[in-house]
């Protein structure tokens, strides 16, 4: 294995030792002046009162330049949503791995590995859905075909029940479950002697991966070697909120006729535990989180799960090489000013803000002239966030092949 860099973006950090930049330094656009800038946020109060920016100064950067046609936050996330792409078939591996021997939960994997004589010197890439997602969510499948090229490993991880797996465990799945995540990272680094893992998440599965980077903090693991969390719902309760305002009925109708229609499929499965019965008409996210998600989960109520399984409270206390990516225009993943200064002030995060790009989506421009020219990673790639991360990733913990 190549030996991993020792510059200050992989060094394990102490987030008392940041200090907090407060001045104002103006947005640095592209060339282009139509573009939207893309910023790497030092301080930042974007309530108009004042803002400080600065570009970063990464190989593995490339700023974010929306489609001319797709500024809107809605366009954007729907746009994504259904964006033709072309995926190639990759061999993968399905697994079942056991997270919790107390109630016999399992999650199934797609293991995407590279020959065997490297492949514990290899990256290892462990992806993460969000909400009602699977592995088989579109973004998650872009990201793997992008690792897959530049030489690393891949494990697609479901949440528990997700892809098909309602059947492998009584409970609930819910955005405090981050033992499941590093169950998954120990079993196959024990499995496979794997020396570089790396933890990506979209969404829900954002807010897992760094709510499980901060509670290991200083204590996490030397092969543990970087996180990346694009548009991830770090403030649950502000997001969940957010999902009940009128603009965003759509969405909020989505999610919950799927969590509905998932709960009576587990009421069915599972007739001791759950029941449809009593449970009256809910019609927002919080409400099916108050009487179904805590009531099942352990939490007291809809509040103190939010509060509890937030990674907003621990994102402080992460150590490892940290990107998040969010858009200042997403329709309703709301990142509060003190999950904003938190974030800011550890230096071993990167708070990438743009001001476009919509839920998971950052469709950008391509065939540009300005295209960071990174190995093994597209100069163009339509999906720019999934680039972003993969580039990042392989910056601080060196390329899928080591070097």
């Amino acid at each position: 294995m190549g030996s991993i860099p020792t510059s200050r973006p992989n060094s394990r950090t102490n987030p008392e030792d940041s200090v907090l930049i407060d001045f104002v330094i103006p947005p640095i656009l592209s060339d282009d002046s139509s573009s939207t800038p893309v910023q790497s946020i030092s301080a930042s109060q974007v309530d108009g009162r004042h803002s400080s920016f600065e570009r970063p100064h990464a190989d593995w950067f490339t700023p974010f330049e929306p489609l001319s046609w797709l500024r809107g936050g809605h366009a954007q996330t729907l746009a994504g949503n259904y964006w033709p792409r072309v995926l190639r078939e990759i061999p993968h591996d399905p697994v079942a791995v056991d997270v919790d021997p107390a109630d016999r939960s399992r999650v199934l994997c797609h293991c995407h590995w590279q020959a065997e004589q490297v492949r514990a010197d290899r990256l290892t890439l462990v992806l993460l859905h969000g909400l009602e997602g699977s592995s088989d969510s579109r973004y998650i499948l872009g990201i793997t075909q992008l690792a897959w090229d530049a030489g690393c490993n891949i494990i697609r991880m479901n949440m528990r029940n997700c892809g098909g797996t309602d059947t492998w465990s009584p409970t609930l799945y819910h955005s405090g479950l981050s033992a499941d995540v590093e169950a998954v990272l120990h079993y196959f680094v024990d499995l496979y002697g794997l020396r570089r893992v790396a933890m990506a998440g979209y969404s829900m599965g954002g807010n897992l991966v760094l709510k499980l980077a901060g509670e290991l903090g200083a204590q996490a693991p030397e092969w543990l070697v970087g996180v990346v969390g694009v548009s991830p719902a770090i403030d649950l309760a502000a997001s969940a909120d957010a999902l009940h305002e009128p603009s965003n009925c759509m969405y909020e109708r989505h999610f919950l006729r799927n969590l509905m229609r998932r709960f009576r499929r587990k009421s069915e499965l599972f007739p001791d535990i759950y029941s449809m019965d009593g449970l009256g008409q809910i019609r927002t996210i919080r409400e099916f989180d108050d009487r179904i998600t805590a009531r099942h989960s352990g939490f007291s109520g809809a509040d103190d799960y939010y509060f509890r399984a937030a990674s907003a409270r621990v994102v402080a206390r992460i150590t490892i090489p940290a990107l998040v990516l969010h858009a200042l225009d997403d329709p309703f993943i709301r990142l509060t000013q003190e999950s904003r200064h938190a974030l800011m002030a550890n230096r071993a995060v990167t708070l990438v803000e743009t001001q476009h790009g919509g839920h998971c989506a950052f469709l950008q421009k391509t065939n540009r002239s300005d295209a960071t020219s990174f190995p093994f990673v597209p100069r163009d790639c339509r999906h720019w966030a999934e680039a972003s991360l993969v580039r990042y990733l392989m910056a601080v913990a060196g390329h899928g092949d080591g070097s």
